[in-house]
């Protein structure tokens, strides 16, 4: 059966998440429903990354296997007009090799946190963004954010429903950038690792904001990192401003 590799949009605000679930919306059963719409018949595909709730993609990555050759535009294109209304797009399609796993052959997962910062609620963001009405202080998050930076054991920003095995993650990187926009101030968040916890960029960003905002210094990260204990997090900031903003591989499948 031939394998194809999709790179998806989203907008998580209707879902439940990525993962399927039974008698409720979510990005897989969308996709895979297109695909019985192509093909008739159940349809398994496998992701990236597992987005929670209200979590955002700029390009998640899924591959599915087909009877039959397609050509992979016109396959994009068919997903993307049975895929309607849905807030769901391919952006791109290839085939790729049998071996090829969206989630196991992954070498980096890029998380883009967006944080609104202004008094006058969110309109065109709204949904789109994690909405504060203080300024924040970008230097001093991104001095804590160095703190994290590293191999470490996570458990202070891992939620206690988290399914691996080990807190034990290295986190590649934690920039931290504040951007003027027609809408107001920005913060945003570039995180990158091979892999992540459960709830693990929303804490890390909660737990920065708080730093932000000048509630805590990052003497205070540094404690809740090695106190290696949920109690000590900062708040766990809301899914809206979390994107999946890029799955790296050893070979880019989309060229």
């Amino acid at each position: 059966m031939p394998r194809y590799a999709l790179k998806i949009e989203y907008h998580g605000g209707p879902f439940v998440g990525w993962q399927r679930q039974v008698d409720l919306p979510s990005v897989q059963g969308a996709v895979e429903a297109a695909l019985a719409k192509l093909e008739p018949r159940a349809h398994t595909i496998a992701a990236a990354g597992r987005t929670d709730a209200g979590v955002h993609a700029l390009a998640q990555v899924a591959h599915c296997d087909m009877e039959q050759e397609w050509e992979p535009f016109r396959l994009s294109e068919a997903l993307n007009h049975h895929l309607k209304p849905n807030p769901v797009a391919i952006l791109a399609c290839a085939r790729v090799e049998d071996d090829f796993h969206a989630r196991f052959s992954a070498l980096e997962r890029r998380y883009l946190f967006r944080i609104l910062s202004r008094r006058a609620p969110a309109t065109h963001q709204a949904g789109l963004v994690w909405q504060v009405k203080q300024d924040l202080d970008a230097e001093a998050m991104q001095e804590a954010a160095r703190i994290l930076i590293g191999r470490h054991d996570f458990t202070t920003f891992r939620s206690t429903i988290c399914q691996a095995e080990s807190p034990v993650k290295t986190l590649d990187r934690l920039d931290v950038a504040r951007v003027e926009t027609l809408g107001g101030t920005e913060f945003h968040f570039d995180v990158r690792a091979r892999s992540f916890l459960h709830n693990q960029v929303r804490s890390f960003v909660g737990t920065l904001e708080r730093v932000g905002a000048s509630a805590w210094s990052p003497r205070d990260v540094k404690t809740a990192l090695e106190a290696r204990d949920r109690a000590a997090c900062g708040p766990v900031c809301p899914p809206e401003g979390l994107y999946l903003a890029h799955v790296g591989y050893p070979v880019d499948p989309f060229g």
